[in-house]
């Protein structure tokens, strides 16, 4: 079948026609996972991120190698990569309401467009790119799913691409075993849309429970500890040897971690003494996270001091402030994205060239992104939401 262009969109001619303020609102933690490293896809929910455990000392690192993720969903779970977003967030909240949300997608498809909205906002997302995009059924609901030639790297000993997989290793301590790497499913309220955002987390500072609070995604511990039994699809599941496949799953999912507040995450950045990280490179990602702390570490020849973690909150919401007009660019172009995918029948592939600076969209075959039982949720939730009656609380 002969893919045909249904539109063109264009850095110049995109306008702010979001009237209200282009605002993050209404953040909640949905859920988390931990890559476990495994024969075959398994994912730990909720997992919990590494631990913020710096050296005292000064520390000399060797420079990465080896394995290095470019997207480790698809390189985990090609089939499927937006399956364990899907899946955690069902264990998690087995009632969530799928069809509440308008926009699905990783961080890097916000990071990526925001970037074609105004390429000074990122020093490095200038390059092509393409989104695969769904509207699922007849529901309102929009999923992007982050399109990569290469998902994963090999870096050879004489290569060089930096410091920030030993520098982990150095400084965080891993708290689920056999994990490659720590996600959340956040969800928020940007510009009258409301989304559900998967990012990488790559730590946090302290224990989630030290104090006893009941902050954003605290969880009793021994909820999280007892054996993994839920009700999915109104029929009982239960853990066998510390391990899952739900009916209709083409992973495997174990029942290990804890969940962490959002306020206690961090982002690590690593960098050469002589080229220092300027904030407006970082905030961009932080602000699509939600990720309120920043870790930025300096080495000289990978000898690095102890870095300091930085509570960027107060910069986020000043960044967010002074992009108003970039960021209600944004909301529109996720409108015109969404509008075009469903005139031309719900399957699209976006694709950015920097030459061109143009956005074009194509009509894509309807491969499926996600396991026949998970679009049946969107089903699901319809008709449930037809046959029960709307509580006093629900009714305007």
């Amino acid at each position: 079948m002969t893919s045909v262009k249904v539109a063109k969109i264009s850095r110049a001619d995109l306008r702010s026609t979001c009237q209200e303020m282009a605002w993050i609102t209404d953040v909640q933690h949905l859920s988390s996972y931990n890559w476990i490293e495994a024969s075959s896809p398994t994912i730990a929910v909720p997992g919990r991120p590494a631990l913020w455990t710096p050296p005292e000392l000064h520390t000399k690192l060797h420079k990465d190698y080896g394995l290095i993720y470019i997207a480790q969903n698809a390189a985990r779970h090609p089939a499927s990569p937006l399956e364990s977003l899907f899946r955690a967030v069902y264990l998690e909240n087995p009632s969530f309401d799928i069809r509440s949300i308008d926009l699905v997608t990783d961080q890097t498809n916000i990071r990526k467009l925001l970037a074609f909205v105004n390429p000074k906002t990122s020093r490095s997302d200038h390059k092509p790119f393409t989104i695969n995009v769904e509207r699922v059924r007849n529901t309102q609901t929009v999923i992007f799913c982050r399109s990569e030639r290469e998902t994963y790297d090999t870096i050879l000993p004489y290569q060089y691409i930096g410091f920030a997989k030993e520098f982990a290793k150095a400084f965080t301590t891993e708290q689920v075993t056999g994990s490659t790497g720590h996600y959340r499913i956040i969800s928020y309220r940007f510009g009258g849309l409301k989304l559900m955002v998967r990012h990488e987390t790559d730590g946090y500072v302290g224990s989630p429970l030290s104090n006893g609070s009941t902050g954003v995604g605290d969880v009793n511990v021994d909820e999280v500890s007892r054996p993994f039994e839920y009700l999915y699809y109104g029929r009982p599941y239960l853990q066998l040897s510390q391990a899952a496949s739900l009916a209709g799953a083409g992973l495997s999912i174990k029942r290990e971690g804890q969940v962490v507040p959002i306020q206690s995450t961090l982002e690590v950045k690593t960098r050469a003494v002589s080229m220092p990280i300027d904030v407006d490179e970082v905030i961009p990602q932080l602000w699509v996270s939600q990720t309120p702390n920043l870790v930025r570490a300096y080495h000289m020849g990978g000898l690095f001091e102890t870095p300091t973690v930085e509570d960027m909150t107060v910069e986020i919401k000043k960044w967010e402030e002074a992009q108003q007009d970039d960021l209600k660019k944004l909301v529109s172009l996720f409108a015109r994205i969404i509008g075009v995918v469903k005139e031309c029948g719900g399957q699209a592939v976006l694709k950015y060239d920097p030459d061109s600076e143009k956005l074009e969209i194509w009509e894509r075959g309807a491969d499926n992104m996600l396991p026949a039982d998970l679009y049946a949720r969107f089903d699901q939730d319809r008709i449930s939401s037809k046959s029960e009656p709307a509580s006093s609380s629900d009714r305007d």
